[in-house]
């Protein structure tokens, strides 16, 4: 009998955010990924971190994670343990980021498919969609997302909110609107089945969902349809990835991750993201007794760089000393840049920076969290050198926490929250760091 596994190919790390148990691998070579494969959890998360990458470079680390992946799949099928992929693109905000080129690629490596799902609706976070728009809940009101300011993103910009325009806008014309199947949240309450049977051609289809009992509804019945051959592809948020994998409650409830605290001692926090919900809960966190403000000056980085990570990594020791928590931050005030690749360019280099900042934190730290979701992905793969890493669970809706491996040559068995930049209320991060301090 074939085996189904969930692969998401994750543009940052947080798309566990719903999940637990699970893998998440920062290195795709076919020796990792048959780990993965044959893993006892029906999912695994691959970290591209490709929305920090021009989209060339995206191509090409997308298409070679999937040929890695038929040489992994092609192995396991001669040990005679065949295994269909169910194929995800997941992306943070879905709408910010790489499509359809990473969709595009996974379609020529891996296809052909018979559809793939555009399911942006990430319940724990407030994203919904009706009626195929897109909307963000902000104090209790549904605002189209293109009216947000993460339709402003620099890098991936959208001006259209209903989702078979926004497909349009993004292919280039090349799928045209009324060509995207719409799945309405009243085409969730009747038998799907049969037109999901009727999808070929790697159709678009833009799918509704309020409630996470929608998302559970239509997952059921699409599995239902693959069991029978039919192959589907999915550029997503998170949610979809819950419902898909069935999973039971976590076995570590959320408040009781301080259980993970190595010792008990202080943490260290290390702030990348700029959005402005970042922002906000950043200032409510500096409100928190045990907590040491070190803002990077990034505008200091090219020209004093050795100088300034001289001076975070002595002060963070300092604050550590005294069993105090160093939040260290990059400075708020966003530069501007002429075009697309010296912002990402730069970028690039803030996070190095960061992360020979993680590599020079004091090793007996309890705990670590990383708000932002290119700089989790830098902080696993890059700051801890990871290969793979085990999802222990949620510490708050929309935040996962994982811990390093016990032989660690630096952090053994460190608890790391992976905090998204636009996920939570203004008290989350703050939240996140009472329930690790108690």
């Amino acid at each position: 009998m074939t085996e189904t596994k969930i692969i998401a190919l994750d543009d940052d790390p947080t798309g566990s955010q719903t999940v637990h148990g699970c893998l998440l691998l920062t290195r795709w070579d076919v020796d990792t990924l048959k780990e993965a494969l044959t893993d006892a959890s029906p999912l695994f998360f691959v970290l591209t971190n490709t929305r920090g990458m021009g989209s060339t470079q995206a191509a090409d680390v997308t298409r070679e994670v999937c040929r890695n992946l038929k040489l992994a799949l092609a192995d396991l099928e001669r040990e005679g343990r065949p295994i269909n992929p169910l194929m995800i693109s997941r992306s943070d905000s879905t709408l910010r980021g790489h499509y359809p080129v990473e969709t595009d690629v996974i379609a020529e490596e891996l296809g052909p498919f018979d559809a793939h799902f555009m399911v942006p609706a990430f319940i724990e976070a407030g994203r919904i969609t009706r009626d195929s728009v897109h909307y963000l809940m902000v104090d209790g009101e549904p605002v189209p997302v293109h009216e947000t300011e993460f339709a402003r993103d620099s890098v991936f910009g959208y001006t259209h909110s209903y989702l078979p325009d926004y497909v349009e806008e993004k292919t280039g014309g090349r799928i045209h609107a009324e060509n995207v199947e719409r799945i309405t949240l009243d085409d969730l309450k009747t038998d799907l089945r049969p037109r999901l049977a009727e999808l070929h051609g790697n159709v678009c289809c833009a799918v509704d969902a309020e409630t996470q009992a929608d998302l559970d509804r239509f997952a059921t019945q699409l599995l239902d349809v693959a069991a029978q051959g039919k192959r589907f592809l999915f550029r997503s948020a998170a949610s979809i990835i819950t419902a898909l994998a069935k999973l039971p409650p976590q076995p570590v409830p959320a408040e009781a991750m301080s259980d993970y605290v190595r010792g008990g001692r202080a943490g260290a926090v290390i702030v990348g993201s700029h959005v402005r919900k970042t922002t906000e809960q950043l200032e409510q966190l500096l409100k928190q007794d045990g907590v040491v403000p070190l803002e990077i000056d990034v505008a200091r980085i090219d020209s004093e760089r050795t100088a300034l990570l001289q001076e975070i990594t002595a002060r963070a020791a300092q604050a550590h000393a005294q069993d105090l928590t160093p939040v260290i931050y990059t400075s708020r005030t966003e530069l501007t840049f002429d075009d697309q690749q010296t912002r990402l360019a730069f970028g690039e280099r803030v996070s190095a920076f960061l992360m020979d900042v993680v590599r020079r934190l004091p090793p007996t730290i309890g705990y670590l969290i990383s708000k932002g979701g290119i700089t989790s992905n830098d902080v696993l793969s890059s700051g801890l050198e990871l290969r793979a890493a085990r999802v222990l669970g949620q510490i708050l809706t929309g935040c996962s926490v994982v811990r390093c491996p016990a032989d660690h040559p630096r952090y053994p068995e460190l608890p790391v929250v992976i905090f998204p930049g636009n996920v939570g209320d203004a008290q989350a991060l703050a939240e996140v760091y009472r329930r690790l301090s108690t």
